[in-house]
């Protein structure tokens, strides 16, 4: 069988997007698995190899179908956005936030296009990405919008530990206002079908409520009540095994306990503070990260996109240290779902 065709993104340019990409594909197990295509700069992938430290060459290519895909070769599709004079690695910069958006323009693209079977994006800056007058939130809601995807969601997976989220960047504040029945079944249903895609024959899905202890029955807040269980309900109606609303303060032990094989959650932090702790490992001691694991999915698109789950770690930028664990991940899962 042929090789799916990957594309990555490789994210803001002075971030480290660049160099955990030329890291991923120093990993020969990358290339039995895929056929990577970069979206960047080829000078920027020739400077990020040398930060990487690794042995790789630079194939520029115009179009995917001029890729040779083998090992020890880095196929960039050129965009030529990037000044190697004007970099600047750790730095916000509208010449950043620019050339991360054309990558991810024109990777989805070619996935709509079906000259690539799935993109794989690196960390972007959002504030640079509004300096250069793009103005999003951040990658989910830049995939929906140009794929013109009304129903999505994003999924946090670190192996069997995978949370959704019903929102994600916005205040707080506005939080409870988005809770509806409609939005949380919709979150449900993308979720039980992205399951199912990941090979799980009878998921199991858990609700996390919004409220301390889910609400307790109404002492502290009515969203439970009101739009969560009713989303719950309609969902099991259509033959989906789901659990909840269950107190956000246990139904991550749970999940992690193997109880459910995703939960959904009510807003970002509620889920990506659990996800991350799982996967990311920092010692004190030496200053590292021994571990950045965990991905980005966007469900409910019409082409398959995973994602890093971590931003550009400027202040790492330009220095060589950086883990490649997430992106290994994010590729490896787009293989998966494709």
């Amino acid at each position: 069988m042929v090789k799916p065709l990957i594309a990555i993104t490789v994210g803001d340019p002075c971030g480290i997007g660049p160099e955990i990409t030329a890291k991923a594909l120093a990993i020969p197990e990358i290339y039995d698995l895929c056929r990577p295509l970069a979206i960047a700069d080829a000078g920027l992938m020739g400077e990020a190899i040398k930060i990487a430290g690794v042995n790789l060459s630079v194939r520029a290519v115009t179009s995917p179908g001029e890729g040779r895909y083998e090992y020890g070769t880095i196929n960039v599709l050129d965009m030529q956005n990037v000044d190697l004079n004007q970099l600047q690695y750790g730095k916000v910069t509208r010449m950043g936030g620019e050339a991360s958006f054309q990558y991810i323009t024109r990777a989805i693209e070619l996935a709509l296009a079906g000259e690539v079977d799935a993109v794989t994006t690196g960390p972007i800056n959002k504030e640079a990405i509004n300096l250069a007058g793009h103005h999003y939130s951040g990658h989910t809601e830049i995939f929906a919008d140009l794929t013109k995807t009304q129903d999505y969601c994003m999924m946090l997976v670190d192996k069997n530990f995978r949370v959704s989220h019903v929102t994600t960047h916005v205040a707080f504040s506005q939080v409870p206002s988005l809770i509806k029945k409609e939005r949380v079944l919709t979150v449900i249903k993308l979720t039980n079908d992205a399951l199912l895609k990941m090979g799980i024959s009878m998921p199991r899905i858990a609700v996390a409520g919004l409220n301390p202890h889910a609400g307790e029955d109404g002492l502290f807040g009515r969203e439970e009540i009101e739009e969560i269980s009713p989303a719950i309900a309609a969902a099991r109606e259509q033959g989906i095994q789901v659990d909840g609303p269950v107190p956000p303060d246990t139904i991550f032990v749970k999940l992690q306990g193997g109880q459910y094989d995703a939960v959904v959650a009510m807003y970002h932090d509620q889920g990506h503070i659990p996800t991350k702790l799982i996967g990311f490992k920092y010692d004190n001691a030496t200053g590292k990260w021994g571990s950045v694991a965990g991905i980005n999915i966007t469900l409910g698109l019409p082409i398959i996109r995973t994602s890093v789950d971590h931003g550009t770690a400027f202040g790492k930028a330009g220095k060589g240290t950086a883990n490649p664990e997430s992106m290994v991940d994010a590729l490896k899962m787009a293989v998966k779902l494709t």
